[in-house]
């Protein structure tokens, strides 16, 4: 592994103080390469954290162009960028906090002809799209070429987080056979709902990739913003999934 430079190892002096973190786990995040879809008021502000961490790349996927609606909680725009491509604002931003990641904007959506290229590049993905279409692509994805999710949704108050190990946990499919009633673009969200949920999701991420901490591995941590009641449920794996049944 390369050695931290001195920048880095200022810059993020206080993370590697945490017991057990230290310069390995700061290097394994500076050599990981992570995928964010949906780069909204959810995976917008958990690539922010994955940034000022140190991931070494980022890639931010999410087509579309900025509306005023967004405003109330995708904290890497600002208000001239209405009518414009998010991600490329979401590049710019993430840029300016911290110029040592590089980070790559593909403004478009996942789709069956984009998500096997992209998945490839990424040593994990995080799963913050909008809605189930793209959601159900990555996960796919994720299963056939072996790669971890971290899979995280919200609608209203309340929301999910898990992290799927292809091979091992449950997949998507075997979470959610039928989806979810509010699996729609105009849902009702709170800016503080999707940031919780967002932190807990870069938590996550940094987690799997570094080794450090317990991860939501087979596990399904669900999340009622309203009461504050959180549950941490296990997941079933279904033997007879369609998209992981035959991957052992």
């Amino acid at each position: 592994m390369l050695n931290l430079t001195p920048t880095e190892l200022e810059r993020y002096h206080r993370q590697m103080m945490l017991p057990g973190f230290g310069e390995s786990a700061q290097r394994k995040l500076r050599q990981a390469t992570v995928l964010v879809t949906g780069v909204g008021g959810l995976g917008g502000t958990a690539a922010l954290y994955l940034a000022v961490a140190g991931v070494g790349r980022l890639i931010l996927v999410r087509g579309g162009n900025l509306r005023l609606d967004d405003m109330n909680r995708q904290i890497l725009m600002t208000d001239d960028w209405v009518g414009q491509p998010r991600v490329i604002k979401a590049k710019e931003t993430l840029s300016s906090i911290n110029p040592d990641v590089e980070i790559e904007a593909i403004p478009e959506y996942v789709t069956a002809a984009n998500v096997d290229s992209l998945v490839l590049q990424a040593d994990i993905a995080l799963d913050c799209a909008h809605n189930f279409e793209e959601r159900d692509l990555l996960n796919a994805a994720c299963v056939r070429w072996r790669k971890p999710m971290v899979e995280a949704a919200m609608n209203g108050m309340e929301a999910y987080l898990t992290t799927i190990i292809p091979g091992e946990t449950p997949c998507l499919s075997c979470l959610f056979p039928e989806k979810p009633e509010w699996d729609k673009r105009a849902f009702s969200v709170l800016g503080a709902v999707s940031g919780t949920l967002a932190c807990l999701t870069a938590l996550e991420a940094i987690k799997v990739i570094t080794g450090v901490g317990e991860t939501l591995s087979s596990k399904l941590l669900t999340m009622d913003l309203g009461t504050l009641n959180f549950a941490k449920r296990r997941s079933y794996k279904d033997s007879h999934c369609p998209v992981c049944g035959n991957h052992k």
